[in-house]
């Protein structure tokens, strides 16, 4: 396993500054961020570590010329918009990036792309899946053709009452992993499984992985730690009770974690994302829990 993070936490570095720090830090791959160029709409969002707009030839030599400068891989280009979004120009909107995205990972030789199903969190479950199969298939089609993987990140979106119960990501659970795959059951679409999320949601993640080992094609490395003193005030149903933490600061069970991935034969990326509020006092915190995370993970992996 090569160990990675993925760069919206280096939110203020241009990119080759990025994989100079990887390269000094001890990191094997980075994950870029691959937004649009423009202003972010949510924390980690509207990051642009690698442009795709206008992605050619001579774009590509450029990154893979910088990457081997550093000795840094590329885990896969990151794009995380929501796909399913209620609005059909939307939609469109993102499809088309994210195509761009796919065209880029071709040039790039990296052959995988990380992003959201994306839901529409006013649908049921069942309503937001019959749009799924009419989006989707050919996004993953067009993957297909160019080459590339798409793996799709477990992460709920729910942020707020406003998204209740949803959230805006509908790849949440065993369940919609299932039904997701049999409408698209070819390896060209997988997860980019992060058990963070599936422990707040009560999900045995240990379990999943050994249900969905062959569906496994890039890993984010996060944990979370539940508060047992704002669950017993606010309940299941309520918000803010658990926050994403470094790895080893939370409540994943890393050894039970690495066994399994171990044990289903994942040889993949294992992605740090920081999202631990603790550390996001400045470059110093960012770099800090960029430094502590690789230090913790290296025990499981190296």
């Amino acid at each position: 396993m090569q160990i990675g993070f993925v760069t919206a936490i280096a939110h203020d570095l241009p990119f080759e500054e990025v994989l100079a720090f990887a390269a000094e830090t001890g990191y094997d791959v980075v994950e870029p961020m691959c937004w649009p160029v423009g202003k972010a709409e949510r924390r980690y969002a509207g990051i642009t570590h690698i442009d795709v707009a206008d992605f050619g030839p001579e774009e590509s030599a450029e990154v893979t010329a910088l990457c081997a400068k550093h000795g840094v891989g590329l885990s896969a280009l990151g794009y995380y918009p929501n796909p399913l979004v209620a609005d059909a120009a939307e939609r469109g909107v993102y499809a088309d990036h994210l195509k761009k995205v796919v065209d880029a990972a071709a040039l790039l030789g990296v052959r995988l792309v990380t992003s959201f199903v994306g839901r529409d969190h006013l649908k049921s479950m069942d309503e937001n899946l019959e749009v799924f199969a009419e989006v989707w298939p050919p996004l993953v089609g067009y993957a297909e053709q160019k080459g590339v993987k798409i793996a799709i990140e477990n992460c709920p979106m729910l942020f707020s009452g406003d998204e209740w119960p949803g959230g805006k990501n509908l790849a949440v659970s065993p369940e919609v992993w299932r039904r997701m795959f049999e409408v698209i059951p070819s390896e060209s679409f997988g997860l980019n499984f992060d058990p963070s999320h599936l422990l707040w949601q009560g999900i045995d993640y240990v379990r999943a992985i050994r249900e969905f080992g062959d569906r496994l094609l890039h890993v984010h490395i996060k944990d979370e730690r539940v508060s047992i003193d704002k669950l017993y005030e606010r309940g299941i149903l309520g918000l803010g009770w658990h926050d994403p933490k470094l790895p080893g600061l939370g409540d994943i069970d890393w050894g039970a974690f690495f066994a399994a991935l171990t044990d289903v034969g994942y040889r993949g990326p294992v992605v740090i994302e920081v999202e631990d509020r603790a550390y996001e006092y400045g470059s110093d915190g960012r770099e800090r829990a960029l430094r502590q995370s690789l230090r913790y993970i290296e025990q499981f992996v190296r």
